[in-house]
């Protein structure tokens, strides 16, 4: 049975829907920055307004300098795009192939992207109880069936797991024995920089790191992303985008949220202390388990079976607070769902909510 297509931060939709105005509900679906953009990209989006009356840069030469100064590799190793949904959409059309793996759970667009292009999908889907860890003997012997690409999400999303740089090094040399080109995504490997892989992909052709500026930086509005791989490689991703592909308000936005290091390290340090603290809250709910992660948001599982994700969204809607239900997330069923990591009030706020629909 095919999986729904669906995501979070549909908080338009909802807000329609509740006869609310976007800004009265709190969006614990989508997974963003909870302090928000950087303090210098509104100033730089109003002194550069003048510049929305001329094409945007095509080849986005500022902001791939910045990134390439950000990231400490050169901007031919760097493809920036409209969001990193953009290249998920492309590499199956840029690449040769037609059966490809998914490391589960994962982002909806993986699958919906190779169905466009019309491969054979197949899911290596980890398992809650180990944690959502991944063996790399069990990932070797489902390589070795043949497949052309695999998708593998670091942090994962939902479930938060983070794998260490050596365990995706490992990855790295499974996918180059097999001859499987490696889609690594890192859409929020930003809230732990630190165990970025994107080194180790540039010495391999055959594999492209996927990032956004979207969750970290707080710009999901203005669709950031870009690949980091080796210039021959990034080379291919060019030539099968569209012309001004990334707006110029996105690009002035890009190169003005790196530019603030101070920005980077406040948002770590926060999320890193609200993470702990709301996981700890969730975990005293009666009937919750909160599986570890290390991104800005949780994986929650509820324990009682009569409840489900889908009844706890109901629930909490009219109070104005949206959560992720996960039940269509391949390998999870209707009783997980996800939480992003917000403000202290707002993460207080929902686990007052929650425990109430679960009393």
């Amino acid at each position: 049975m095919a999986i729904p297509h669906e995501h979070g931060g549909n908080v338009f939709a909802v807000a329609r829907n509740l006869g609310l105005a976007p800004e009265r509900i709190i969006d614990f679906s989508a997974s963003i920055n909870p302090l928000g953009m950087a303090p210098g990209v509104r100033e730089a989006l109003t002194a550069s307004l003048d510049r929305l009356l001329h094409y945007p840069d095509k080849g986005a030469a500022e902001l791939k300098q910045a990134l390439a100064a950000y990231h400490g590799v050169e901007p031919a190793e760097i493809a920036v795009a409209n969001g990193s949904t953009e290249l998920i959409h492309l590499l199956p059309r840029t690449f040769p192939g037609r059966k490809a793996l998914i490391v589960a759970p994962a982002f909806a667009e993986y699958a919906l992207a190779l169905e466009r292009a019309e491969w054979q999908i197949d899911y290596f889907t980890l398992s809650p109880t180990a944690d959502f860890a991944l063996s790399l003997p069990d990932l070797a012997r489902s390589l070795g069936a043949g497949y052309d690409m695999l998708f593998l999400c670091n942090p994962g999303n939902p479930a938060g797991t983070l794998l260490p740089r050596r365990e995706i090094a490992g990855v790295i040399d499974l996918c180059r024995e097999s001859g499987t080109f490696l889609v690594l995504d890192e859409a929020f490997i930003d809230f732990c920089e630190g165990e970025s892989a994107k080194l180790l992909v540039l010495g391999n052709p055959r594999a492209v790191l996927l990032r956004s500026m979207t969750k970290f930086f707080g710009i999901p509005g203005l669709r950031l992303g870009y690949a980091v791989a080796a210039a021959e490689t990034v080379a291919e991703i060019v030539a099968q985008q569209d012309p001004w592909n990334v707006n110029t308000a996105a690009q002035i936005a890009g190169v003005a949220s790196l530019a603030d290091d101070g920005y980077c390290q406040r948002t770590r340090s926060y999320v890193d202390e609200q993470r702990a603290r709301l996981a700890s809250a969730l975990a005293g709910i009666p009937g919750l388990q909160v599986f570890p992660g290390r991104a800005n948001y949780l994986l929650v599982r509820i324990l009682r079976q009569e409840v489900t994700a889908g009844h706890l969204r109901e629930a909490l809607l009219p109070k104005g607070i949206l959560i992720r239900d996960c039940s269509n997330f391949q390998g999870l069923d209707a009783g997980f769902f996800r939480v992003a990591v917000r403000l202290e009030e707002e993460n207080d706020l929902l686990v007052r909510a929650l425990a109430a629909a679960l009393a």
